[in-house]
């Protein structure tokens, strides 16, 4: 099966990826735990997302485009990054989740991801 496992941390915790002094620490705990799970061949894809500033929200209200620049909600945390892993379980997901270095200044959310439906035949 694959889950999504999706990591949110606080806007603090995803500045130190900036800031030098922090840096080494805050890279050092995630290319760990990114390296253990393609050691063990898990990962399908990743990503490590830009800070919510750099956000770009669409939506449709009437039949009208609206489109707003950065971030919208006030949260304690941000969407900071990604993983869709292949496992054979929820539970195998969540082992992985509860070694994310985010989850304990933050949270990480696991869901479980749709297949694409089979194409129409021709």
């Amino acid at each position: 099966m694959q889950f999504m496992i999706l990591f949110n941390e606080s806007p603090e915790e995803l500045a130190k990826r900036e800031h030098p002094e922090h840096t080494r620490e805050y890279w050092g705990g995630w290319n760990a735990f990114i390296g253990a799970m393609v050691k063990a061949g898990v990962v399908v894809k990743g990503d490590g997302l830009k800070g919510p500033e750099t956000a770009t929200t669409v939506r449709i209200r009437d039949g009208r485009r609206i489109v707003q620049d950065g971030p919208f909600a006030d949260t304690k945390e941000v969407l900071g990054g990604y993983f869709v892993i292949e496992v054979p379980h929820l539970d195998a997901a969540l082992e992985w989740a509860a070694k994310a270095p985010c989850v304990h200044d933050g949270s990480v959310e696991v869901r479980p991801v749709l297949p694409m439906p089979a194409p129409p035949p021709a």
